[in-house]
């Protein structure tokens, strides 16, 4: 059967309303997503995600809202490739629950990217304490890491950085996207589509995630690992 068909035939058989009933999100209480930007942030990484969740957002009627939140304070990212990118908020923990923490730079030791976050001792703090679902795309997941988030928890991240995600006491999957509760982790700097279009699925149901698979025209590749 082709994949879409399938998809399609699922999400039929799901129900319009059960998986909304099963979850946390709808219109009237809806889904709050705050994607982190940063100094070095990879472009894919975030974009990704604000395409995503911001369709499923619109074609739901607000069952989810999402916006950037700047990592340390409000003003202009500067993203891997150069793209200049105006954030207008902080992030702070109790204004999300779902938390998504990109990647980028992970090669450059002493450049801006996701090392200089990892190693900001007090958002590391605030990261560790808050009662969002955190969410790592790529090689974001090493800044979870770093604040001690994977430690025995199931995880990926980018085949570059898989080494080091085991040294550090993950247990790697090799999956595409890991469902780990109330860890969610994408391997791979594309893995933001396919990692939010999970997020899409597991709180409003495999129909919307279907539908918004096709307005993008993309097919989710790899597997959806859960614990």
């Amino acid at each position: 059967m082709e994949r879409r068909t399938f998809l399609r035939a699922s999400a039929l058989s799901v129900g319009a309303g059960g998986a909304l009933a099963a979850g946390t999100a709808s219109a009237a209480s809806p889904l709050r997503v705050r994607v982190l930007v940063f100094d070095g942030v990879e472009e894919q990484d975030f974009v990704a995600p604000v395409e995503v969740l911001g369709l499923a957002g619109r074609m739901s009627g607000g069952a989810v809202t999402t916006s950037l939140a700047a990592a340390a304070r409000p003003g202009t990212v500067t993203c891997t490739y150069g793209t200049k990118v105006e954030v207008a908020e902080a992030w702070t923990p109790g204004t999300a629950d779902v938390l998504v923490v990109p990647g980028g730079g992970y090669t450059d030791k002493t450049g801006p990217g996701v090392n200089r976050l990892a190693a900001d001792r007090e958002f590391l703090r605030r990261l560790a304490a808050t009662r969002a679902l955190r969410v790592g795309i790529c090689t974001g997941t090493m800044v979870l890491s770093a604040a001690g988030l994977t430690r025995g928890r199931n995880a990926t991240t980018h085949t570059g950085a898989k080494a080091d995600l085991a040294a550090q006491g993950a247990n790697v999957v090799n999956a595409r996207v890991v469902d780990d509760g109330d860890l969610i982790t994408g391997g791979g700097i594309t893995s933001g589509l396919d990692v939010a279009l999970w997020l899409v699925e597991r709180f409003l149901g495999a129909k919307l995630a279907q539908r918004v698979e096709t307005v993008l025209e993309y097919e989710r590749r790899g597997t959806v690992w859960r614990a």
